[in-house]
């Protein structure tokens, strides 16, 4: 695409108000792969409701994937490395956090990176693929399992998503589903890894296959589920709820629950003020995780061009650019 126009809303004060479904949704045709995915997760997820299933090693290892997976994965690269190339870094590290964040099961780098600028471009105007200014369980979920033609791959990757796709690794994980591919290895390691464990220090194939179970369980299942809604809550939540910094002609907000949560994503309005910018904290309150990861980075020097924070003033509304939705170009 050669040229992003930014609707007239997103230029002055925003007044909040209920828009209608994106004009290229079908209401009714579902995304069949997406419901079952997340059926079957959530299903799956319940089990750990069950004594037999837990340990405090999976346990552990939900929590620190909530780092590993949605902090590393999804919030620095998806989100503030490949969408708004707020810093830069080495190929193999960049593609190593991408790997980390197809393990999220949240579709792949290209389309991830293409819904997101989208979003930016027509933030809580009708286009916005995912506003809960439609309805909360939109903003939440409801976007990603009906059919929006908008949202179709090669429409969508020609628009927002060239810029990745000139790399043969991103082409890599679009073709035959290679990044379900590897969400189901990721299965197969931690079942295998917890049963080896388990059965060496149990010494007996029940104690391997629960506590297998259990690494697989909350290593995956959980961790990916609570992952899952606490990148949605930064569409829904921090869309409807909390305070602005600054008058962005959308309705963002700073909300302090998926702030915390997110280790920084929260910070909502601060980012659709500043979308380059690394840190989504503008506040000394402000905590963000992510960004004081990209800051140790930078000091060792494994990042570099890092956007800084722009001055601005509480009252000023400052239009988004085609640098701001498309930081490389396309």
């Amino acid at each position: 695409m050669n040229t992003l126009t930014v609707p007239e809303a997103s230029k002055g004060a925003y007044q909040p108000h209920r828009i209608p479904y994106p004009a290229t949704v079908i209401l009714g045709k579902l995304i069949w792969p997406y419901v079952i995915a997340f059926t079957v997760y959530h299903l799956l997820a319940l089990l750990a409701l069950i004594p037999w299933f837990f340990s405090w090693t999976g346990l552990a290892l939900a929590l620190a994937g909530l780092y590993m997976y949605g902090t590393l994965g999804i919030n620095l690269c998806y989100h503030r490395l490949l969408t708004h190339r707020s810093f830069a870094c080495p190929v193999w590290l960049e593609y190593l956090l991408s790997l980390i964040g197809v393990c999220c099961l949240q579709d792949t780098p290209a389309r991830w990176v293409g819904v997101h600028r989208m979003h930016h471009q027509f933030s809580d105007e009708q286009p916005d693929p995912h506003s809960p200014l439609v309805t909360l369980f939109w903003g939440h979920m409801g976007w990603l399992i009906h059919t929006n033609t908008q949202l179709e791959r090669m429409d969508l990757y020609g628009r927002y998503s060239r810029d990745l796709l000139r790399k043969r690794f991103y082409m890599f994980l679009e073709r035959r589903l290679a990044w379900v591919w590897i969400n189901l290895v990721q299965w197969v390691v931690y079942f295998l890894v917890g049963f080896a464990i388990g059965w060496g220090v149990g010494g007996n194939l029940m104690d391997g296959v629960r506590f297998g179970a259990s690494i697989w369980l909350w290593g995956v299942v959980v961790r990916t589920v609570l992952v899952w809604h606490i990148t949605w809550s930064v569409n829904s939540l921090a869309h409807v709820w909390g305070y602005q910094n600054y008058q962005t002609g959308e309705n963002s907000r700073n909300n302090w629950f998926v702030g915390i949560v997110s280790n920084g994503e929260g910070w909502h309005n601060n980012h659709h003020a500043q979308p380059r910018c690394a840190a989504h904290g503008h506040k000394w309150w402000e905590f963000d995780l992510t960004w004081i990861t990209i800051w140790v980075l930078g000091k060792l020097h494994l990042a570099w061009n890092i956007v800084p924070i722009r001055q601005q003033k509480a009252t000023d509304v400052v239009p988004l650019t085609q640098e701001d939705i498309t930081p490389n170009g396309q």
